[in-house]
């Protein structure tokens, strides 16, 4: 899949970002430790994880990264949906191919 890979200047330094291609509440790219992990797409209803997450997201009407903060909380792991930060100037985007799995259905049971 084809995603976006942005360099923000910051105050405290560069942040590069992997971000989707078209910006859609529905799909996120999911990060676990500092590092881009998971794809999240609500609407693919054929990966059990995705259609998991449409109820918790779309059903439930909750907002992707409350979702994801409350998976991380219940699993104990560190996975967050990274944004571009307050304050700072995008230097530069990069298409890039990169194929990331669901997120492990064992977190969201």
């Amino acid at each position: 899949m084809t995603f976006k890979l942005t360099t923000y200047k910051t105050l405290t330094g560069k942040k590069e970002i992997l971000e989707t291609t078209e910006q859609k509440n529905t799909q996120a790219v999911v990060y676990q430790n500092e590092q881009p992990s998971f794809w999240v797409d609500c609407f693919d209803l054929q990966t059990e994880s995705n259609v998991q997450m449409n109820y918790l997201v779309l059903c439930q009407k909750r907002s992707m990264k409350e979702v994801i903060k409350e998976i991380g909380k219940k699993n104990n792991v560190d996975i967050s949906i990274q944004e571009a930060p307050l304050f700072s100037v995008k230097k530069t985007s990069v298409d890039t191919k990169i194929e990331l799995p669901p997120l492990p259905l064992e977190w969201l049971n």
